[in-house]
């Protein structure tokens, strides 16, 4: 049954509700940015502010089926609002999530295309000057590029250790031990873990941090020119200006994830140890990553192979 108290709970009010349970529970800023920008879209989908118990999973499907979308970021709006009649079932504002109802998006499976060695040497190359360029009854020249220093640290953390986008904006200097060579980030769910970062990794963020050796310990590593820090536009945007300098297409911050997981397991290293780094909850996409790094393998056996070649 339907009580009186569940009827006045509107769906703002049930909103406010729950951001103050999701700040309780220490959620990140990044989820809690995601899943309220959510439920500002679904608010303005409804056109009113009506009991939270009244809305229906047809509507709920109506608005994520009018969302000119990713597949992706579907699920990311399926997920958040999942998670906010989950917790409004618990506090009985409602009988039961109507997501249940609803079916999750599946999400788009893109090919995993990792940067090569000579992808990442043409970006590194191309961080302190433009390429040559011509202007009328002038020699052909080239510019000063800003950023080099700290875009060299950029590349080279996010190929050496596999670290989110998120998680690079957000670490802070006092996170970065570069006497041990580790960095200290905050992963999905707040989840802390210890990365080992390699000795040019170490050089390269020690050499950027000497230009701001005034900055506190507790400000942002990466930040722009006027000292604010980096966000993940501005680190996307970086990185695709260096991608076009460099000559290269399809240039994104998620494909040194790929680059550093895949490498790292065609280098040796163990699944688990990978899983760790990475921040993944389940061994799934380790799946994925060491079925890559297998038919390279595989690949390389049949070209290399001496009983092969010697047809013996």
């Amino acid at each position: 049954m339907k009580s009186k108290l569940n009827h006045k709970i509107t769906f703002s009010q049930a909103v406010a509700g729950y951001e103050l349970a999701a700040l309780a529970r220490r959620l990140s800023k990044h989820t809690l940015l995601d899943y309220f920008n959510t439920y500002r879209k679904f608010q303005g989908f409804l056109a009113c502010d009506p009991p939270i118990i009244d809305i229906t999973p047809h509507q709920v499907q109506a608005f994520l089926a009018g969302q000119a979308v990713s597949k992706k970021t579907l699920l990311n709006y399926h997920t958040g609002l999942s998670a906010l009649w989950t917790w409004c079932q618990a506090e009985g504002l409602v009988v039961e999530s109507i997501l249940k109802r609803v079916q999750r998006p599946r999400p788009e499976k893109r090919a995993i295309v990792p940067y090569t060695l000579d992808d990442i040497r043409a970006m590194l190359t191309s961080l302190a000057t433009t390429p040559l360029y011509s202007r009328p009854g002038k020699r052909a020249s080239a510019h000063a590029v800003p950023h080099a220093a700290r875009n060299r640290a950029i590349i080279l953390l996010l190929v050496d250790t596999g670290i989110r986008s998120t998680e690079l904006c957000d670490l802070k200097i006092h996170q970065v031990d570069l006497k041990n060579r580790r960095i200290t980030v905050f992963g999905k769910g707040s989840k802390e873990r210890s990365i080992p970062i390699s000795p040019a990794t170490g050089q390269a963020i020690w050499r950027y941090l000497s230009e701001r050796k005034e900055d506190p310990i507790g400000s942002c590593l990466f930040t722009t020119r006027d000292g604010h820090p980096l966000d993940y536009s501005q680190l996307l945007h970086a990185m695709r200006v260096i991608g076009r300098r460099a000559g290269l297409r399809h240039v994104n911050v998620h494909r040194f994830r790929h680059t550093f997981a895949i490498n790292f397991l065609r280098n040796g290293g163990d699944p688990y140890s990978l899983q760790i780094m990475l921040g993944h909850s389940t061994m799934e996409m380790v799946k994925t990553y060491l079925a890559i790094a297998q038919s390279d393998l595989d690949a390389n056996h049949r070209r290399a192979s001496p009983v092969a070649n010697w047809r013996l």
